[in-house]
């Protein structure tokens, strides 16, 4: 069983091994099309977006709206086309703790209530943005190749 095991490992090992950029491309994408989306929309209906902030306590609403709005669209367009992917990851996932913290706390009552909460999985992708970069295919990659 062992050796099955191993054998399997290596076989995926191998034919994953030119995937990571791929990966990589896909997550950041699909990572910065949400946070650009729901940028626009709390500034498209920037009255209701404060109404939400003030009805959940977060003190400052009018100006944490509008603040959480341009993060979130400039965060999501610099991970779209890979540009300082890792700066713009971190104040994203302050915005999710956040949003833990205040809009989804109390949904949780277990571990895996965490777990499961989209904000939650959020920030696991962006810490795997801010710890792998933004990949093969972004300008990063092409500003920061050695030469």
């Amino acid at each position: 069983m062992k050796k099955w095991i191993q054998n399997c490992e290596k076989i995926c090992a191998t034919k994953c091994a030119g995937m990571g950029c791929i990966i990589a491309l896909i997550t950041r994408l699909s990572v910065g099309w949400v946070f650009l989306e729901s940028g626009l929309g709390k500034f498209r209906n920037l009255p209701n977006t404060i109404k939400f902030f003030e009805s959940i306590g977060i003190p400052m609403a009018s100006l944490q709206a509008p603040f959480v709005a341009g993060v979130e669209l400039v965060g999501g367009a610099l991970l779209i086309v890979g540009l300082a992917t890792r700066f713009a990851s971190i104040p994203l996932i302050g915005t999710m703790v956040v949003a833990i913290l205040t809009a989804h706390l109390s949904e949780i009552n277990s571990a895996s209530d965490l777990f499961g909460l989209m904000p939650f999985l959020f920030i696991l992708l962006l810490g795997w943005i801010v710890t792998h970069g933004a990949g093969s295919v972004s300008l990063d990659a092409k500003f920061c190749r050695k030469k």
